[in-house]
């Protein structure tokens, strides 16, 4: 399985992809396009993701979902695991949540599960990603080499603030972190602006239905090529559009390479 592009093979990893449980699964889905006022492009069923990446030569998949409660986090996670143990492409990311109180204990349960981070979305768990209690999970984070994956910026609100991501690596400033949509949804120019460090990846999930390819490769060269991971935000976009829409950024096949898999393969030590 493989993406072919201009004649050219490549591996493909999604590094952002969400899932839910059947039961929930619709609903989950269409109250993230309700918030975000976007059509939803599919539904985020595990089998779903599997079939259309699989089916656009996607042959690995970063999985989430985000807990709304602190009561979820064990149960997303458990479901999360189960769903990476089906499907071997699946590498799962831990739910947290910012009322954890065991950090040490939580994140222990969720090695223990096989997960490689964890995944947190400030705007829909309503916390400022610079928040005092935070420190010490991203902390402890970085001493266990797990990524934290962050939805990152929204201009309708301030919770996901590139500038508020710019002020936890002041403190921490070999925090390992992923800063979805480009660094920054809907705050492009403002990631580019505030956000900078040696651990600070990016993914292009989000983000390029509504930039300029110029605008695109602007935010990409500013984080640089070797720490930008391609995504596509299923279920809200499929991987066989977000691929069209990366390959129109023009870049050449070595770049196309490091974005596309040898970027996400180091980051997650495939």
């Amino acid at each position: 399985m493989a993406v072919i592009h201009d004649g050219v093979t490549y591996r493909a990893a999604d590094a952002h992809a969400h899932i839910y449980p059947g039961k929930i699964a619709e609903k989950a889905t269409a109250n993230v396009g309700k918030f975000y006022d976007i059509p939803m492009d599919e539904v985020g069923l595990p089998h779903i993701l599997h079939e259309e990446g699989t089916a656009a030569g996607i042959d690995r998949f970063l999985v989430c979902s985000v807990a709304t409660k602190v009561e979820q986090v064990e149960s997303i996670n458990r479901f999360i695991a189960e769903k990476c143990a089906k499907y071997p492409e699946f590498i799962g990311l831990g739910a947290w949540h910012q009322d954890v109180t065991d950090v040490s204990g939580v994140l222990d349960e969720i090695q223990a599960l096989g997960l490689r981070g964890i995944k947190l979305h400030p705007d829909f768990q309503r916390f400022h990603i610079d928040d005092d209690n935070m420190i010490e999970v991203y902390a402890e984070c970085s001493r266990r080499g797990l990524p934290v994956l962050f939805h990152t910026g929204d201009d309708r609100m301030d919770f996901s603030s590139p500038r508020r991501l710019a002020n936890v690596l002041e403190k921490l400033p070999d925090f390992l972190c992923i800063a979805a949509h480009l660094g920054g949804y809907r705050e492009w120019a403002d990631a580019r602006a505030v956000l900078r460090g040696t651990n600070v990846y990016i993914d292009t999930s989000s983000s390029l239905f509504a930039v300029s390819p110029e605008d695109a490769r602007r935010s990409i060269e500013h984080f640089g090529v070797d720490k930008t991971l391609f995504g596509t935000d299923f279920p809200m976009w499929t991987p066989k559009d977000e691929l069209q829409r990366f390959f129109s950024l023009g870049y050449g096949e070595a770049e196309n390479r490091k974005i596309l898999f040898d970027n996400f393969a180091k980051l997650f030590a495939l």
